[in-house]
């Protein structure tokens, strides 16, 4: 009997298309909105993208400041009134903006990789809120006759994992983060030496 089914160099043909297919674009995104490959399976909320993220940090790395410079101990002395202290606080953010922005995302990765839990907190959180984004897709949640947007589904997710970052001291961590950030970036900005020259090169910078 005859099967219908593709023989030799038409089966190779056929399923090298089919795999053309599960791999491509157009079934990357249940929508069919996706990126290319498998990765784009990992799609990003509407209005946000991995190439925003991107993007941003380039921003962020062209514009920052030698770090040889930014440590330099020559270049630290005591502020002789809180109005200089003050000036240069103002100052120092406006030049050392990029560098503060990357010592902000040291600490807070420090401060994940460090605590075990809440790693697992973030990834159940992620999880949920994929899940969650999933299930809007194939239909629409309503609550209170209102269609759940994507800040909502983050904010069910978040609420649903509550108890695990709650477990993972997920309050402490921030007040960590943002006590170290301070101080850190706060003590820089108060002793680093504003000189003509940072300025200079500061607004000389592309936009």
């Amino acid at each position: 009997m005859s099967s219908g089914a593709p023989k030799g160099e038409n089966c190779e043909v056929d399923m090298g298309s089919k795999a053309g297919d599960i791999f491509g674009a157009e079934n990357a995104h249940p929508t069919g909105t996706g990126g290319a490959g498998v990765l784009a399976k990992l799609w990003m909320p509407k209005g946000f993208s991995a190439g925003m993220a991107k993007e941003w940090l380039d921003k962020r790395r062209v514009s920052i400041r030698p770090w040889a410079s930014f440590v330099d101990q020559r270049k630290f002395s005591k502020p002789r009134n809180f109005g200089e202290m003050c000036q240069r606080v103002v100052r120092n953010v406006e030049i050392y903006n990029s560098n503060y922005t990357f010592i902000f995302l040291g600490l807070i990765l420090y401060c994940i990789i460090s605590s075990p839990m809440l790693l697992i907190a973030l990834a159940v959180f992620a999880g949920a809120f994929y899940i969650i984004h999933l299930k809007s897709l194939e239909k629409k949640l309503v609550v209170m006759g209102k269609e759940l947007a994507v800040p909502h589904q983050a904010s069910l997710a978040g609420a649903v994992s509550l108890p695990v970052f709650w477990l993972a001291g997920a309050g402490a961590a921030v007040f960590w983060i943002l006590g170290a950030t301070l101080f850190v970036i706060g003590s820089h900005a108060a002793f680093r030496e504003v000189e003509g020259s940072d300025l200079e090169e500061h607004l000389m910078e592309p936009v």
